[in-house]
């Protein structure tokens, strides 16, 4: 049986909820990394205020829709990617960029940590200009810190199409967390991070930088 509303107030309840659910999916915005492994870079990010989540996949490469393997092989010119879903009202694009130099070894050209190959290479993924001028002016000025021996080997490269990884990908450390604890313990990620960031809060970016 259907039902005439013709309540005023029960009206504008659900336009209010619509606009609002609008509005705050309209506020959320995406961004790009590779940091290596993308089950630890995901579960880095997640635990950052103000993200809302962050899928596992892969960007950068000439293959439509492909496999974990075809990528673990290196064939496909993909990296593994994490699409980081936030809101900016929350985070900053500039605190996600450095979230994100904590969570890896970004001057290292040849992988990340235990895993080789360009597919596991460092990456930031820029949707606009200001994304671009805030990556690069990160790099620049942790470049002239002297914070690593070698030089930043993070690229950065307009966004293409991002591909999700396998459902078995997703949420990786909280559906298998002792295979996940056991690989991220074993690769030496935390060991570095620790090494490197502990007690530094510095943000590393050019003067002026748009934030």
């Amino acid at each position: 049986m259907l039902y005439k509303i013709t309540s005023p107030i029960f009206l504008i309840l659900i336009l209010g909820f619509t606009f609002f659910s609008t509005a705050r999916a309209e506020e959320t915005r995406r961004a790009y990394f590779a940091g290596g492994c993308f089950w630890c870079t995901e579960a880095d990010f997640e635990k950052q205020e103000g993200v809302i989540d962050a899928i596992s996949g892969f960007m950068g490469g000439s293959v439509a829709n492909p496999t974990y393997e075809q990528v673990a092989s290196g064939q496909t010119g993909h990296r593994e990617t994490v699409e980081v879903i936030y809101d900016p009202a929350i985070i900053s694009y500039q605190k996600l960029l450095s979230a994100f130099w904590r969570m890896h070894d970004p001057s290292d050209a040849g992988g990340s940590f235990v895993d080789r190959g360009f597919q596991y290479s460092s990456a930031i993924y820029f949707t606009n200009e200001m994304e671009k001028r805030l990556a690069l002016g990160a790099i620049a000025a942790l470049n002239a810190s002297g914070k690593y021996d070698a030089p930043i080997a993070t690229a950065v490269e307009p966004a293409g199409p991002f591909y999700m990884a396998e459902d078995y990908h997703q949420n990786y450390y909280k559906v298998s967390p002792v295979r996940y604890t056991y690989y991220r313990y074993r690769s030496g990620r935390d060991e570095h991070i620790f090494d490197k960031w502990h007690n530094d809060t510095t943000v590393y970016q050019t003067e002026n930088a748009p934030q």
